[in-house]
């Protein structure tokens, strides 16, 4: 005969139990946002004694020289610059499936020529 599951609390549906008040607790919208903007480091330290660091920049980050910096030294400058250079730039034509294949087969080719 199987055993019937009996829970240690038994409470009406959609009710919380006392040890579940949260109405004390109060949580902050993008409390780490500007954190993660920046980037990050972490730290791994293996068993064997060894310390492994890796930074981590959030994706489309670009990095500029210090030189580069003096002249833009926030992102709202280096994206005014960048507008004002996107009329003069060359218009990207968008590549059909069958030109990326012929373009890459060529490449290819091309490689394997080179290393012969």
């Amino acid at each position: 005969m199987k055993k019937s599951k009996i829970s240690k609390h038994t409470f009406n549906q959609g009710e919380m139990l006392s040890e579940y008040d949260l109405r004390a607790m109060k949580g902050t919208r993008g409390k780490y946002y500007q954190t993660m903007r920046e980037g990050y480091t972490i730290t791994v330290h293996k068993k064997d004694g060894t310390i492994v660091v890796k930074d981590v920049k959030p994706k489309g980050t670009v990095v500029l020289e210090p030189d580069v910096q003096e002249y833009f030294p926030d992102s709202e400058s280096v994206n005014t610059a960048l507008r004002s250079l996107i009329p003069s730039a060359p218009k990207r034509v968008a590549m059909t499936r069958e030109a990326q294949s012929t373009y890459a087969l060529r490449r290819v080719t091309k490689l394997k020529r080179a290393n012969r």
